[in-house]
C-alpha cells in the first residue's frame, strides 16, 4: 500500500455527477455519461498521468457497467496512487478507491464495483504486464 508521506507517491483522484469535486480545484475532462465532465485532480507528471489512466477507466467502467446492470449511479469518485523505486523508477503497484453515489442497494453497489475490477481494461493490462518499445517508424 501507498504511504501518502512519501515523495516518490503519485496520488490522483477523479470525481464526477453528485460527488464532483469543484472545477477550480482540478481540470475537467469532457465525459460520455456526465453531463459536466469528470474533475481530475493530480500533479502533471508521467507518473500521475498513468494513474490517472488506472481511475478513468474504472470511473467509465462503473457508469457503463451500472447501464448493462441496471444499477443507478449519481456520482463518483475514483481516488488512485502508486509509488516508484526512486533508482530505478519501476512502479511498486497502483492502488485506487472507489465511491460510487447511488439509491441501489449497498450489495448492488458492491457487486457493480466488483465487476468493474473484473473488466477494467487499463487494469487488466497493466496487472497481465506489457512491454512498450520505443521504434523508429
Amino acid at each position: 500500500m501507498a504511504d501518502p508521506d512519501r515523495t516518490d507517491d503519485f496520488p490522483v483522484h477523479l470525481s464526477s455527477g453528485s460527488l464532483r469535486a469543484d472545477p477550480a480545484q482540478g481540470w475537467v475532462i469532457p465525459h460520455v455519461w456526465t453531463d459536466e465532465g469528470v474533475v481530475v485532480q493530480t500533479q502533471p507528471n508521467g507518473a500521475g498521468v498513468l494513474h490517472v489512466a488506472v481511475a478513468l477507466c474504472v470511473l467509465n467502467d462503473l457508469y457503463r457497467e451500472s447501464d448493462a446492470l441496471g444499477v443507478p449511479v449519481d456520482g463518483v469518485q475514483v481516488g488512485a496512487r502508486g509509488q516508484f523505486d526512486t533508482e530505478t523508477w519501476v512502479s511498486t503497484g497502483i492502488d485506487y478507491v472507489v465511491d460510487v453515489a447511488s439509491t441501489a442497494s449497498a450489495d448492488q453497489v458492491a457487486a457493480l464495483v466488483a465487476r468493474v475490477d473484473e473488466v477494467a481494461e487499463i487494469p487488466r493490462v497493466l496487472r497481465a504486464g506489457m512491454t512498450v518499445e520505443r521504434t523508429n517508424a
